[in-house]
């Protein structure tokens, strides 16, 4: 379970009585479609011809574009969270970030779960003396990538939830 059993008002939006602006909102998803974007190529590895989790990726940011609904980009998620069943687990953790990162529409926090997943592929693609090394180096790469208008709200937020996304923000 990524998402925590109270909702934090930073990650629900100012219209539903939260604090989260839209383009903080929009920058989230860009960031976790970043994080998610950079592991694809371990799904697509293994299963080239299964385009859901980068269809997800890609209507990440056509939400965030305003090209379709929040509603759509909810329902794609279920479709990239599909195609992560029966793969390895670094093929599969792929696929689950990508369907967090198309998940932000519907619930900001989702992006965490993005970064998570993205962090748990890396390490599981490479060899045992390898993974902590690997996923420290991800981890690094993705708050490389943050936007300086979001940075401490996730960095405080990978703090605040490390515990349940298996203790991976220790970069």
């Amino acid at each position: 379970m990524i998402l925590p059993r109270e909702r934090d008002p930073r990650f629900i939006t100012i219209r539903r009585g939260g604090k989260l602006t839209d383009s903080d909102h929009h920058l989230l998803a860009l960031w976790a479609a970043a994080c998610a974007e950079h592991v694809l190529p371990l799904f697509e590895q293994v299963n080239p011809d299964d385009k859901r989790p980068r269809r997800a990726i890609e209507l990440t940011r056509a939400w965030v574009n305003g090209e379709i609904t929040m509603k759509q980009a909810h329902q794609t998620a279920f479709s990239a969270n599909a195609a992560a069943k029966g793969m390895p687990d670094f093929a599969r953790f792929a696929a689950l970030a990508a369907g967090q990162a198309v998940a932000v529409a519907h619930v900001a926090a989702h992006q965490l779960g993005a970064a998570a997943y993205a962090i748990r592929a890396i390490k599981d693609s490479v060899t045992d003396p390898e993974k902590e090394k690997a996923g420290q180096m991800e981890c690094q790469w993705q708050r490389s990538q943050l936007p300086e208008a979001i940075r401490e709200l996730v960095l405080e937020d990978q703090q605040l939830r490390n515990h349940l996304c298996w203790n991976i923000f220790y970069c």
